[in-house]
Protein backbone atom coordinates (compact mmCIF):
# COMPACT_ATOMS: atom_id res chain seq x y z
CA UNK A 1 0.00 0.00 0.00
CA UNK A 2 1.41 3.21 -1.06
CA UNK A 3 1.46 5.99 1.55
CA UNK A 4 -0.47 9.43 1.81
CA UNK A 5 0.55 12.07 -0.27
CA UNK A 6 -0.36 15.23 1.73
CA UNK A 7 -1.08 17.14 -1.22
CA UNK A 8 -3.91 14.90 -3.13
CA UNK A 9 -4.17 14.65 -6.20
CA UNK A 10 -7.08 17.17 -7.74
CA UNK A 11 -10.27 15.83 -9.82
CA UNK A 12 -12.26 18.39 -12.21
CA UNK A 13 -16.36 18.93 -11.35
CA UNK A 14 -17.81 19.92 -14.69
CA UNK A 15 -15.42 20.12 -17.51
CA UNK A 16 -12.55 22.35 -17.98
CA UNK A 17 -13.95 25.27 -16.52
CA UNK A 18 -15.20 23.73 -13.20
CA UNK A 19 -14.68 23.37 -10.33
CA UNK A 20 -11.32 21.97 -8.99
CA UNK A 21 -11.38 19.71 -5.64
CA UNK A 22 -9.67 17.45 -3.76
CA UNK A 23 -10.00 13.47 -5.74
CA UNK A 24 -11.47 12.56 -2.43
CA UNK A 25 -14.09 15.43 0.09
CA UNK A 26 -14.92 14.88 3.42
CA UNK A 27 -18.80 14.66 4.24
CA UNK A 28 -19.57 16.75 7.78
CA UNK A 29 -23.21 15.34 7.90
CA UNK A 30 -22.41 12.83 11.12
CA UNK A 31 -20.34 15.84 12.91
CA UNK A 32 -24.67 16.88 13.60
CA UNK A 33 -26.32 14.35 13.44
CA UNK A 34 -27.54 11.04 11.97
CA UNK A 35 -24.93 8.76 13.51
CA UNK A 36 -25.19 9.35 16.96
CA UNK A 37 -23.83 11.97 19.14
CA UNK A 38 -21.25 13.87 18.32
CA UNK A 39 -18.25 15.92 19.46
CA UNK A 40 -17.74 19.67 18.55
CA UNK A 41 -14.39 19.61 19.22
CA UNK A 42 -13.01 16.32 17.66
CA UNK A 43 -14.90 17.01 14.28
CA UNK A 44 -13.07 20.40 14.15
CA UNK A 45 -9.67 18.73 14.87
CA UNK A 46 -11.16 16.22 11.89
CA UNK A 47 -11.96 18.97 9.51
CA UNK A 48 -8.68 20.85 9.99
CA UNK A 49 -6.82 17.61 9.54
CA UNK A 50 -8.71 16.68 6.52
CA UNK A 51 -7.43 20.39 5.19
CA UNK A 52 -3.89 19.61 6.45
CA UNK A 53 -4.25 16.46 4.30
CA UNK A 54 -5.09 17.86 0.96
CA UNK A 55 -8.86 16.80 1.48
CA UNK A 56 -10.13 20.25 0.60
CA UNK A 57 -13.60 19.72 -0.22
CA UNK A 58 -16.20 19.89 2.04
CA UNK A 59 -19.26 18.79 2.42
CA UNK A 60 -22.48 20.08 4.51
CA UNK A 61 -26.14 21.45 4.09
CA UNK A 62 -28.65 23.33 5.45
CA UNK A 63 -31.14 20.71 6.81
CA UNK A 64 -28.10 18.98 9.32
CA UNK A 65 -28.73 19.17 12.13
CA UNK A 66 -31.37 22.27 11.14
CA UNK A 67 -28.52 24.60 10.58
CA UNK A 68 -26.03 23.37 12.96
CA UNK A 69 -23.92 21.73 11.18
CA UNK A 70 -22.96 24.77 9.04
CA UNK A 71 -21.99 26.81 11.73
CA UNK A 72 -19.80 23.91 12.65
CA UNK A 73 -18.08 24.01 9.49
CA UNK A 74 -18.28 27.69 9.83
CA UNK A 75 -16.49 27.82 13.09
CA UNK A 76 -13.60 24.89 11.48
CA UNK A 77 -12.99 27.24 8.66
CA UNK A 78 -12.02 30.58 10.78
CA UNK A 79 -8.78 31.09 9.57
CA UNK A 80 -8.83 28.45 6.79
CA UNK A 81 -11.36 29.29 4.15
CA UNK A 82 -9.20 29.61 1.60
CA UNK A 83 -7.70 26.29 2.18
CA UNK A 84 -11.26 24.90 1.46
CA UNK A 85 -14.19 23.86 -1.80
CA UNK A 86 -17.31 24.59 0.37
CA UNK A 87 -20.08 22.93 -0.74
CA UNK A 88 -23.97 22.99 1.13
CA UNK A 89 -27.14 22.80 -0.49
CA UNK A 90 -31.00 23.71 0.02
CA UNK A 91 -34.16 22.25 -0.31
CA UNK A 92 -34.96 20.05 2.15
CA UNK A 93 -37.13 22.44 5.10
CA UNK A 94 -37.69 20.64 8.56
CA UNK A 95 -40.51 21.56 10.96
CA UNK A 96 -40.29 19.52 14.00
CA UNK A 97 -40.56 16.54 12.74
CA UNK A 98 -42.46 17.17 9.45
CA UNK A 99 -39.63 17.72 6.45
CA UNK A 100 -40.80 19.13 3.16
CA UNK A 101 -38.85 19.77 -0.43
CA UNK A 102 -39.23 23.49 -1.30
CA UNK A 103 -37.15 24.82 -4.58
CA UNK A 104 -39.41 28.01 -5.21
CA UNK A 105 -36.86 31.34 -6.27
CA UNK A 106 -37.66 32.76 -3.60
CA UNK A 107 -37.08 30.20 -0.71
CA UNK A 108 -33.86 29.31 -2.94
CA UNK A 109 -32.57 33.09 -2.32
CA UNK A 110 -33.65 33.05 1.41
CA UNK A 111 -31.65 29.45 1.75
CA UNK A 112 -28.97 31.07 -0.12
CA UNK A 113 -28.12 34.11 2.24
CA UNK A 114 -29.20 32.12 5.29
CA UNK A 115 -26.34 29.70 4.65
CA UNK A 116 -23.92 32.16 3.74
CA UNK A 117 -24.53 33.82 7.55
CA UNK A 118 -24.46 30.44 9.12
CA UNK A 119 -21.12 29.30 7.85
CA UNK A 120 -19.71 32.67 7.89
CA UNK A 121 -18.05 33.49 4.43
CA UNK A 122 -18.96 35.74 1.43
CA UNK A 123 -19.55 32.84 -1.25
CA UNK A 124 -20.52 29.09 -1.35
CA UNK A 125 -18.15 27.20 -3.56
CA UNK A 126 -20.46 24.44 -4.88
CA UNK A 127 -24.24 25.17 -4.14
CA UNK A 128 -26.76 22.42 -4.80
CA UNK A 129 -30.25 21.36 -4.93
CA UNK A 130 -30.86 18.87 -2.24
CA UNK A 131 -33.52 17.28 -3.51
CA UNK A 132 -36.06 18.17 -6.43
CA UNK A 133 -39.99 19.09 -5.66
CA UNK A 134 -41.15 17.94 -9.28
CA UNK A 135 -44.05 20.26 -8.72
CA UNK A 136 -41.68 23.43 -9.22
CA UNK A 137 -40.20 23.41 -12.87
CA UNK A 138 -36.24 22.48 -12.25
CA UNK A 139 -35.13 25.20 -15.34
CA UNK A 140 -37.03 27.87 -12.84
CA UNK A 141 -35.13 27.01 -9.69
CA UNK A 142 -31.50 26.52 -11.71
CA UNK A 143 -32.67 30.08 -13.18
CA UNK A 144 -32.67 31.33 -9.39
CA UNK A 145 -29.33 29.67 -9.04
CA UNK A 146 -27.72 31.06 -10.99
CA UNK A 147 -28.79 34.41 -10.09
CA UNK A 148 -26.68 33.44 -7.45
CA UNK A 149 -23.63 33.08 -9.30
CA UNK A 150 -24.18 36.92 -11.22
CA UNK A 151 -24.41 37.62 -7.39
CA UNK A 152 -21.09 36.37 -6.34
CA UNK A 153 -22.69 34.84 -3.62
CA UNK A 154 -22.36 31.20 -5.54
CA UNK A 155 -19.84 30.06 -7.77
CA UNK A 156 -20.64 26.78 -9.25
CA UNK A 157 -24.64 24.57 -9.15
CA UNK A 158 -24.86 21.35 -8.47
CA UNK A 159 -28.18 18.77 -7.99
CA UNK A 160 -28.55 15.91 -5.76
CA UNK A 161 -30.65 12.73 -6.59
CA UNK A 162 -32.17 13.34 -9.78
CA UNK A 163 -33.10 11.67 -13.22
CA UNK A 164 -31.06 12.19 -16.60
CA UNK A 165 -34.06 14.09 -17.63
CA UNK A 166 -34.34 16.62 -14.71
CA UNK A 167 -30.08 16.60 -15.20
CA UNK A 168 -30.35 17.66 -18.70
CA UNK A 169 -33.16 19.88 -18.46
CA UNK A 170 -31.11 21.73 -15.84
CA UNK A 171 -27.73 21.43 -17.63
CA UNK A 172 -30.12 24.31 -20.77
CA UNK A 173 -30.49 26.78 -18.08
CA UNK A 174 -27.11 27.09 -16.40
CA UNK A 175 -23.54 24.93 -16.13
CA UNK A 176 -24.19 22.26 -13.64
CA UNK A 177 -20.91 21.30 -12.25
CA UNK A 178 -21.93 18.54 -10.15
CA UNK A 179 -24.16 15.44 -9.14
CA UNK A 180 -24.53 14.09 -5.87
CA UNK A 181 -26.06 10.71 -5.53
CA UNK A 182 -25.45 7.81 -3.54
CA UNK A 183 -22.55 4.94 -5.44
CA UNK A 184 -20.50 3.02 -4.55
CA UNK A 185 -20.03 -0.88 -4.67
CA UNK A 186 -23.58 -1.34 -2.95
CA UNK A 187 -25.52 1.18 -4.70
CA UNK A 188 -24.93 1.21 -8.25
CA UNK A 189 -28.37 2.11 -10.14
CA UNK A 190 -27.14 5.36 -11.37
CA UNK A 191 -24.17 3.60 -13.77
CA UNK A 192 -27.22 2.55 -16.23
CA UNK A 193 -28.73 6.12 -17.36
CA UNK A 194 -27.54 8.76 -14.89
CA UNK A 195 -23.88 8.70 -14.97
CA UNK A 196 -23.82 8.79 -18.87
CA UNK A 197 -26.25 11.67 -18.74
CA UNK A 198 -23.84 13.19 -16.35
CA UNK A 199 -20.36 11.94 -18.57
CA UNK A 200 -22.51 13.82 -21.51
CA UNK A 201 -23.14 17.34 -20.08
CA UNK A 202 -19.22 17.35 -18.39
CA UNK A 203 -21.08 17.17 -14.67
CA UNK A 204 -18.92 15.47 -12.40
CA UNK A 205 -20.34 12.69 -9.60
CA UNK A 206 -19.69 13.74 -6.65
CA UNK A 207 -20.66 10.05 -4.45
CA UNK A 208 -22.30 9.71 -1.11
CA UNK A 209 -22.59 6.88 1.57
CA UNK A 210 -19.31 5.55 -0.55
CA UNK A 211 -19.20 3.40 2.40
CA UNK A 212 -22.50 2.31 2.05
CA UNK A 213 -22.78 4.05 5.71
CA UNK A 214 -20.13 1.75 6.97
CA UNK A 215 -21.65 -1.87 6.05
CA UNK A 216 -18.33 -2.10 3.46
CA UNK A 217 -16.21 -1.30 6.21
CA UNK A 218 -17.12 -4.54 7.40
CA UNK A 219 -17.01 -3.40 10.88
CA UNK A 220 -20.73 -1.66 11.04
CA UNK A 221 -22.35 -3.23 14.66
CA UNK A 222 -25.59 -4.76 14.41
CA UNK A 223 -28.47 -2.36 13.95
CA UNK A 224 -29.38 -3.07 17.59
CA UNK A 225 -25.85 -2.45 19.33
CA UNK A 226 -25.67 1.08 17.31
CA UNK A 227 -26.47 4.29 19.29
CA UNK A 228 -30.51 5.05 20.25
CA UNK A 229 -30.25 8.13 17.38
CA UNK A 230 -28.50 6.27 14.84
CA UNK A 231 -30.92 6.08 11.67
CA UNK A 232 -28.71 3.06 10.44
CA UNK A 233 -30.72 1.37 13.29
CA UNK A 234 -33.99 1.22 10.79
CA UNK A 235 -32.02 1.36 7.43
CA UNK A 236 -32.97 -2.08 5.55
CA UNK A 237 -29.78 -2.75 4.18
CA UNK A 238 -28.17 -3.28 7.86
CA UNK A 239 -31.09 -4.76 9.86
CA UNK A 240 -32.72 -8.17 9.69
CA UNK A 241 -32.14 -10.62 7.00
CA UNK A 242 -30.84 -8.38 4.77
CA UNK A 243 -28.11 -7.47 7.22
CA UNK A 244 -26.92 -11.22 7.12
CA UNK A 245 -26.69 -11.27 3.44
CA UNK A 246 -25.24 -7.70 3.39
CA UNK A 247 -22.34 -8.37 5.47
CA UNK A 248 -21.56 -11.69 3.81
CA UNK A 249 -20.85 -9.11 0.78
CA UNK A 250 -18.75 -6.94 2.75
CA UNK A 251 -16.54 -9.76 4.00
CA UNK A 252 -15.93 -10.63 0.69
CA UNK A 253 -14.86 -7.17 0.10
CA UNK A 254 -12.56 -7.46 3.11
CA UNK A 255 -10.90 -10.78 2.37
CA UNK A 256 -9.57 -8.96 -1.31
CA UNK A 257 -9.18 -5.62 0.87
CA UNK A 258 -6.90 -7.66 2.81
CA UNK A 259 -4.78 -9.68 0.40
CA UNK A 260 -3.89 -6.37 -1.12
CA UNK A 261 -2.66 -4.92 2.39
CA UNK A 262 -6.06 -2.79 2.28
CA UNK A 263 -9.44 -2.13 4.98
CA UNK A 264 -12.35 -2.67 3.02
CA UNK A 265 -13.31 0.81 3.53
CA UNK A 266 -10.22 1.58 1.51
CA UNK A 267 -10.65 -0.37 -1.21
CA UNK A 268 -14.68 0.68 -1.83
CA UNK A 269 -13.36 3.82 -2.07
CA UNK A 270 -10.58 3.14 -4.47
CA UNK A 271 -12.70 0.93 -6.62
CA UNK A 272 -15.14 4.53 -6.87
CA UNK A 273 -12.03 6.64 -7.65
CA UNK A 274 -11.14 3.95 -10.46
CA UNK A 275 -14.53 4.16 -11.99
CA UNK A 276 -13.68 7.67 -13.34
CA UNK A 277 -11.28 10.69 -13.05
CA UNK A 278 -15.31 12.43 -12.89
CA UNK A 279 -15.94 11.19 -9.77
CA UNK A 280 -15.26 12.33 -6.26
CA UNK A 281 -16.27 10.60 -3.36
CA UNK A 282 -17.08 12.51 -0.19
CA UNK A 283 -16.57 9.64 2.57
CA UNK A 284 -18.43 10.94 5.88
CA UNK A 285 -16.45 10.55 9.40
CA UNK A 286 -15.94 12.50 12.34
CA UNK A 287 -13.43 10.52 13.79
CA UNK A 288 -9.86 11.07 13.16
CA UNK A 289 -8.39 7.81 12.98
CA UNK A 290 -11.40 7.00 9.86
CA UNK A 291 -10.13 10.33 8.20
CA UNK A 292 -6.63 9.10 7.88
CA UNK A 293 -7.80 5.66 6.50
CA UNK A 294 -10.13 7.22 4.47
CA UNK A 295 -7.50 10.12 3.31
CA UNK A 296 -5.14 7.27 2.44
CA UNK A 297 -7.32 5.77 -0.23
CA UNK A 298 -6.61 8.21 -2.50
CA UNK A 299 -2.91 7.30 -3.33
CA UNK A 300 -4.17 3.64 -3.85
CA UNK A 301 -4.59 2.09 -7.33
CA UNK A 302 -6.18 -1.37 -7.99
CA UNK A 303 -5.12 -4.31 -10.66
CA UNK A 304 -7.51 -4.94 -13.20
CA UNK A 305 -7.80 -8.10 -11.21
CA UNK A 306 -8.86 -6.56 -7.95
CA UNK A 307 -11.27 -4.41 -10.06
CA UNK A 308 -12.76 -7.51 -11.64
CA UNK A 309 -12.82 -9.63 -8.22
CA UNK A 310 -14.83 -6.80 -6.57
CA UNK A 311 -16.87 -7.07 -9.41
CA UNK A 312 -17.55 -10.51 -9.11
CA UNK A 313 -17.65 -10.74 -4.87
CA UNK A 314 -20.50 -7.72 -5.76
CA UNK A 315 -22.55 -8.02 -8.60
CA UNK A 316 -24.82 -4.60 -8.79
CA UNK A 317 -28.01 -6.40 -8.21
CA UNK A 318 -26.47 -8.91 -5.13
CA UNK A 319 -27.36 -6.03 -2.33
CA UNK A 320 -30.66 -6.33 -0.73
CA UNK A 321 -33.44 -3.86 0.80
CA UNK A 322 -33.81 -0.66 -0.42
CA UNK A 323 -31.48 2.21 -0.03
CA UNK A 324 -34.29 3.97 2.64
CA UNK A 325 -37.21 2.98 4.80
CA UNK A 326 -39.91 2.71 2.56
CA UNK A 327 -37.77 5.04 0.22
CA UNK A 328 -38.12 7.65 2.24
CA UNK A 329 -35.28 9.78 2.17
CA UNK A 330 -33.69 11.07 5.27
CA UNK A 331 -30.36 13.59 4.71
CA UNK A 332 -27.95 12.05 2.36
Amino acid sequence: MQSQNAAMNRRTLGGKDGLEVSALGLGCMGMSEFYGQGDEKESITVIHRALDLGMNFLDTADMYGSGANEELVGRALKGRREEAVLATKFGIRRDGGTRTVENSPEYIRAACDASLKRLGVDHIDLYYMHRRNPDVPVEESVGAMAELVRQGKVRHLGLSEVSADTLRKAASVHAIAALQSEYSLFTRDLEAEILPAARELEVGLVAYSPISRGLLSAALPDADELAADDFRRHMPRSSGENAVHNRALAEQVRKIADEAGMTAAQMSLAWLLAQGEDIVPIPGTKRLKYLEENAAAASLTLTPGQLEALVQAVPADAVRGPRYPSMREIGN
